[in-house]
């Protein structure tokens, strides 16, 4: 009778432990039994990387360096291309469908195609409104917002100016926009989102006086410049030179042979020094006014990735002030 009481204490107590062992291990806790401790770990999960969609290499480029090894992104349009067309693929919305963070220029740049992948994605996490959606121009100072808008006036944006990141300043403010953004999809990595969005800024604060330096020492700040388009206010803007025209009368409007007279003679007599346009452009009429004029053109990369030496945010000036000093020497 004893010996059945005991081996019936034993199998219970065996019981027991093995449900103990079960609730532990679900719940990632220590089990302590009356032989010995056997401590049981929780498996420890692999922190998966975030996934950042950017509409441009710009602001992929500024998101790496907020996010680090904590974030992969990818960008929609490439440096080479113009951000106000892309082609909306199929697979972009396959990418938008995985992404925790979507960050867009905004000022309608992608107004033709962000919205509709979106809205294809299907993915409620990165839409206007929700967590995971940064509109990087929120926290920079907008050139250029019309009074009023209509189509006589070209293909005008009707919240101002969206070319701001080629103003280097505004860059911190970008940086500001994309750390709040990783910071409200992944909490727990708000003081390292801080700390790299600090050290980003410190880094611009340091190159903006050397690029300006770089500028007057080429000979563009003070100078009067013409430009294809509407690019270039926040580039004027950050290196001193005066827009005194453009080649397309309105924005998105092609020049009429009455507008390239007019300008070929201004440019003959108005003193301008250089004229500017986008990498993305057909060259063959700025081209033809540069020879008419004698004025030198200078085609300037606008986005990161453009060229295969532009890998950085900072990279992205130099390369264009090298090309301007390039041009201006060429001209003497």
């Amino acid at each position: 009778m004893k010996s059945n009481s005991r081996e019936w204490a034993r199998t219970a107590a065996t019981l027991l432990r093995a449900v103990a062992l079960g609730i532990a291990l679900a719940l990632g806790g220590t089990v302590v039994t009356s032989t010995k401790q056997e401590l049981i770990r929780p498996a420890q999960a692999e922190t998966r990387a975030l996934r950042v969609v950017t509409t441009t290499e710009d602001l992929a480029a500024i998101a790496r360096e907020i996010g680090g090894s904590r974030v992969t992104v990818e960008s929609i349009c490439r440096g080479y291309q113009d951000p106000h067309f892309v082609d909306a693929k199929p697979s972009f919305m396959v990418t938008l469908k995985r992404a925790d963070l979507f960050v867009e220029v905004g000022r309608d740049l992608e107004v033709g195609w962000a919205p509709g992948l979106l809205n294809g994605a299907r993915n409620p996490r990165i839409l206007p409104g929700a967590a995971g959606f940064v509109d990087a121009s929120a926290q920079v100072e907008i050139l250029e917002i019309p009074a009023s808008v209509s189509r006589a006036h070209g293909d005008v944006h009707p919240f101002g100016n969206p070319h701001y990141w080629l103003d280097p300043v505004n860059g911190a403010g970008i940086a500001r926009a994309i750390r709040d953004g990783l910071a409200r999809v992944a909490p727990a990595d708000a003081a390292l989102f801080r700390e790299r969005c600090a050290d980003f800024e410190k880094r611009l604060a340091e190159a903006v006086p050397r690029l300006e330096a770089r500028a007057r020492e080429i000979g563009i700040t003070g100078a009067r410049v013409v430009t294809y388009h509407r690019s270039w206010s926040y580039f004027a803007r950050a290196f001193g030179f005066e827009v005194v025209n453009f080649v397309e009368p309105r924005p998105g409007i092609p020049p009429s042979p009455n507008h390239v007279a007019d300008l070929t003679t201004q440019m003959k007599q108005g003193r301008v020094k250089l004229l500017i346009m986008e990498d993305f452009f057909d060259p063959r009429l700025p081209q033809k006014i540069a020879r008419d004029t004698g004025v030198p053109l200078v085609i300037l990369p606008t986005s990161v990735g453009a060229e295969d030496g532009i890998r950085s945010y900072f990279d992205l000036f130099d390369h264009q002030l090298t090309r301007i000093a390039q041009a201006l020497k060429g001209a003497k």
